[in-house]
């Protein structure tokens, strides 16, 4: 059985002090105060583990380049298709100009073997932002516990990685709530991306939430996986409509996939919202002007992108962070789509 690899949080461990503070030693990060004492705990610590400070996440985080970098965890197809990147790739723009540092957008295609290593040293960053992380990513987190500067735009439950993320779960609930409160109780979902990805789990989690507090069976026949495209909409929504009884309303968690779902639903010869009510995920610029206009959650995509830049140079400069986890709020903006009352059964 191959040993297993020593990383910062066995030395932060040993040591008794935060992985950040072992990663401001083994650095030799001088902006952060670190007592004496500390210091020898900490190196001693690594000494006696075996732990390895110059890894290559160390040796790549050593050396600025004011270059971060923006990793999509997306195929190229879906990343194209991402309506709201714009927005927030000029949130981390602005962050980035304000400390001199520039942006390089990297796309990670699934089943990559290149993997963040790969991209990291073609690339020559001080650090990733990443947009989709997925679950039992050991490769990420090795990375990030190797000392290397990552801000997740997500969340990695039970892990340390910080992250700046919108509250999916609140805004999927409350869009969910909004189709109750409205008379249905055949609501379906279509998903933002696969259940592997940690932002359409959350969105899930929200759904069903709402369906319980008001003890709505939630069958999985009434769920399914979208993958970021209109076209994954589109054909999750015909086969909704084949089911029996038809949902009555769908919360659809992205607008881009909404925009396919919406398309099915006309072409099978029904009206929205007066045989099926929807609604959306995201508020993209188009989501006004869909035919019906889209009910949708807004989220403040180009803060996101602001909030994960600024904590990422936060980090490539050694500077420690105010808080770990930053979680933005979202709005219910209701239009057209979901504009139908029906009476309870």
């Amino acid at each position: 059985m191959a040993k297993k690899r020593v990383t910062s949080f066995d030395v932060a461990s040993k040591s008794g002090v935060s992985r950040a503070t072992v990663s401001f030693v083994l650095n030799n990060v001088s902006s952060v105060h670190i007592s004496e004492e500390t210091r020898k705990r900490v190196i001693e610590a690594a000494k006696t583990l075996g732990y390895h400070p110059d890894s290559a996440g160390r040796k790549l985080a050593s050396g600025r380049t004011n270059t971060i970098g923006l990793v999509l965890h997306q195929s190229r197809e879906q990343v194209f298709a991402d309506a709201l990147l714009p927005q927030v790739v000029l949130g981390m723009g602005q962050a980035a100009a304000e400390n001199g540092f520039h942006i390089l957008m990297m796309a990670l295609e699934p089943n990559d073997s290149q993997g963040y290593m790969g991209l990291i040293q073609e690339n020559h960053v001080d650090g990733i932002i990443l947009s989709g992380p997925q679950q039992n990513d050991f490769e990420l987190v090795n990375l990030f516990h190797d000392g290397f500067p990552i801000i997740l735009m997500g969340q990695l439950p039970e892990s340390d990685l910080p992250s700046v993320d919108i509250d999916a779960f609140a805004g999927a609930k409350r869009a969910v709530m909004h189709l109750i409160e409205n008379g249905h109780q055949r609501i379906a979902m279509i998903t933002n991306a696969p259940l592997q990805y940690t932002s359409a789990q959350q969105r899930y989690a929200g759904y069903l939430e709402a369906l319980c507090e008001i003890d709505i069976d939630a069958g999985n026949s009434l769920l399914r996986e979208g993958s970021f495209t209109p076209a994954s909409g589109y054909e999750r929504m015909k086969e909704l409509l084949q089911v029996n009884p038809a949902p009555t309303a769908v919360f659809v968690a992205s607008d881009v996939v909404a925009l396919g779902a919406m398309q099915a639903i006309k072409e099978a010869g029904l009206r929205i919202p007066q045989d099926i009510a929807m609604v959306g995920f995201d508020d993209i610029p188009l989501a006004e002007y869909f035919d019906p206009p889209l009910t949708t959650v807004r989220i403040p995509s180009f803060n996101l992108g602001w909030e994960a830049g600024e904590n990422l140079i936060r980090l490539a400069k050694g500077k420690p962070l105010s808080k770990q986890e930053v979680l933005l709020d979202s709005e219910l903006i209701v239009r057209a789509s979901s504009m139908r009352k029906i009476s309870r059964s």
